[in-house]
């Protein structure tokens, strides 16, 4: 028994439409004709989908225009009811030939490695990946030099304007939330210490404790960490925005060095306040300690500020102040470099400004071992 079905598509293009001839013995054969386009085969391929009859022929003699969603429209119909193409032109021989044998059944995810694989294999490239980071920094260190040279040839190219406001953000405007974090690490420090000297009658040698530990350690490595998380992310975010909105590169359109003008006088400032603010840190630290002494120890205010002279030797002051401005030199650093690196979009921004956070803290954290072992082996420990 013989049927006949078909269906038109009217388009811009001309008329899309396709007719099949179906036989109980033989199966069916599939005529198409018209333009096989994009923009006019889309009803065609709809009914086409929901052919229930077997197909052993396609015939394409009567299609005149055929483009690659054709072809594979085509060629898809042929290998769903494993049906030969007949009657293609040599164009449309050409695009069959080219989509012949390509399928969507693809996996959309890559296959995971294992985790004993892909752990080893992940901190492989994060360290081979740091060192393109250190000859990056040496590099940046290199033109921070050489920008250092330059004004000092030419002293009045000298940006102090820039450094005395750097100076007040870095330094002036840390002063309140630095001073209650060391005045807090004060008291825990002085409590914490007591309940565990008190179990040898030792509670006059929370003194010790407090003086030792801030002018020497905490006091400017706290600073150190909270001078990264606030000044140098701003670094960082303040020059990455000026170097994604081109305001970097328009500087040196017109001659005037970004190192100069935004990197210097924030390395300035950061090293210098770094000093300041690591003292004031200490200090602060100990008026906590002593506050603690005052109402939980029964040792006076000011007795204990002066078993601090006593009991805390002078080279430990010059070992907090002579780490101070090397902790802010990293700082300005990471955050100037990362902020010079920024490139591409908005998003970099952010990823920039916590890599220069992140970067710092571990920096100062690692300089601070090496100064611990450096003071140790000169007697000063």
């Amino acid at each position: 028994m013989i049927g006949i079905c078909g269906h038109i598509l009217l388009s811009m293009d001309g008329v899309a439409q396709f007719t099949l001839e179906t036989d109980d013995v033989s199966g069916g054969s599939l005529a198409l004709s018209g333009p096989l386009l994009v923009s006019t085969i889309g009803q065609v391929d709809r009914d086409l989908r929901h052919i229930s009859q077997t197909i052993t022929q396609i015939d394409l003699s009567d299609v005149h225009d055929i483009d690659t969603v054709g072809a594979w429209v085509t060629c898809r119909l042929a290998a769903q009811h494993g049906a030969i193409i007949t009657g293609a032109s040599s164009k449309a021989q050409r695009l069959l030939d080219a989509v012949e044998g390509t399928s969507g059944d693809v996996e959309m995810t890559p296959p995971r490695v294992p985790v004993w694989e892909r752990v080893p294999a992940g901190v492989g490239e994060q360290v081979f990946a740091a060192k393109s980071g250190v000859f990056g920094v040496v590099g940046f260190l290199g033109h921070v030099l050489i920008g250092f040279g330059s004004l000092i040839r030419h002293p009045s190219r000298f940006p102090m304007r820039a450094v005395v406001r750097q100076m007040e953000l870095v330094g002036v405007a840390a002063l309140p939330i630095i001073g209650l974090m060391s005045f807090l690490i004060g008291i825990v420090i002085a409590q914490q210490g007591a309940v565990q000297l008190s179990q040898f009658g030792a509670e006059t040698l929370t003194v010790n404790l407090v003086g030792r530990i801030t002018l020497r350690e905490l006091g400017v490595l706290m600073t150190a960490i909270m001078v990264a998380g606030r000044s140098g992310s701003a670094f960082a975010a303040q020059i990455g925005t000026m170097k994604l909105t081109e305001e970097v590169d328009a500087m040196r359109t017109i001659g005037i060095s970004p190192i100069e003008k935004l990197v210097i006088p924030r390395i300035l400032a950061c090293t210098f306040m770094m000093v300041l603010l690591g003292f004031y840190a200490s200090v602060v630290g100990i008026i906590g300690g002593a506050v603690v002494g005052q109402f939980a120890l029964g040792i006076p205010f000011f007795t204990f500020l002066e078993r601090i002279q006593e009991v805390v030797p002078l080279h430990d002051v010059w070992v907090g102040l002579v780490k101070a401005p090397v902790f802010g030199l990293i700082v300005a650093l990471a955050g100037c470099y990362h902020g010079m690196q920024v490139q591409g979009n908005s998003e970099e921004v952010g990823k920039r400004t916590t890599m220069a956070v992140v970067s710092a803290i571990f920096a100062v954290i690692v300089l601070d071992a090496f100064f611990a072992v450096f003071f140790t082996e000169i007697g000063w420990g």
